[in-house]
């Protein structure tokens, strides 16, 4: 069985708490962004939206305000639809039931096991890509689908202390086990882990395992970019027609600037009124 220990990084503010709707935040922020942009940003947005609903109450614009430095704007939306669903359907309480978790908006299968773990403990395992790394080389010396990461990972839950195994399990992919140039003569799982017993051999298990993401498109130009900028402007109040396709930052690209906009429509981020004026919905 795997051996853990103690989390290390436990000044993380989400580590501090079992508070569910907090921990449904953090998840929700950590969606897609690195642990260093989000602690700032969860700190200050549960500081304004301390609970369900309080967030249902604000409206959507408002927690897309509140969202400003983590990108991936249509979290923020998701997010106000599961504080609404929370309040009209729970009572304003987070469940603690794994169905009633994945029909919550913006919350798939790995986001309802990170809040059955870390906010009930509840004995489940919780694979990402620093996970899936860990499994894929110490325990199993080969690569893994994602069912079976995600068997293995339940397997391997002590029972009463998946909260501790799971962090565990996240430090040891983001501090040693890392995606390159890990840090294996230090890995406390270096005596146990079979690729390290193997010899390293080649392909790494790790490259085409369940939630080992590939690296993402260039964001430098891209539609993603331009969104951003728009949605930096919008949050700062409306704009008039003529405005956004500068907002953007693509003042000749006016069919480019408005698949932007049709994007940002379509996802619940804005709306436009009929002059033609855009604001956050």
């Amino acid at each position: 069985m795997l051996a853990f220990g103690s989390a290390e990084r436990r000044d993380l503010p989400w580590r501090r708490t079992r508070e569910p709707w907090a921990i449904l935040v953090s998840e929700v922020m950590l969606q897609q962004t690195q642990v260093a942009r989000v602690v700032g940003p969860y700190e200050r947005f549960l500081a304004r939206f301390p609970d369900p609903q309080t967030a249902a109450a604000a409206g959507a614009a408002e927690l897309v305000r509140a969202w400003t430095g983590l990108g991936y704007n249509r979290r923020a939306v998701a997010l106000h639809r599961c504080a609404v669903q929370l309040v009209e359907r729970h009572g304003g309480a987070v469940p603690d039931d794994a169905d009633a978790l994945r029909a919550l908006p913006g919350v798939g299968e790995y986001t309802a096991r990170a809040v059955l773990t870390f906010a009930f403990e509840e004995d489940v395992g919780v694979v990402e890509t620093n996970v899936a790394r860990v499994l894929a080389r110490a325990v199993v010396g080969a690569p893994l689908k994602r069912a079976a990461a995600q068997s293995l990972a339940d397997r391997l839950v002590p029972e009463g202390r998946s909260w501790e195994f799971n962090q565990a399990l996240f430090d040891v992919g983001a501090l040693y086990c890392r995606s390159r140039r890990p840090e294996c003569g230090r890995c406390p799982l270096r005596r146990q882990c079979r690729w390290a017993r193997a010899g390293f051999p080649e392909p790494d298990p790790a490259v085409g395992s369940a939630g080992v993401g590939r690296p993402q498109s260039a964001f430098a130009g891209s539609n993603r970019q331009g969104r951003g900028r728009l949605v930096a402007a919008l949050r700062t109040g409306p704009l008039r027609a003529g405005a956004v396709p500068a907002a953007a930052g693509w003042p000749d690209d006016p069919a480019r600037v408005a698949e932007v906009v049709a994007g940002l429509l379509a996802d619940g981020l804005a709306v436009r009124g009929a002059d033609g004026t855009l604001e956050l919905a």
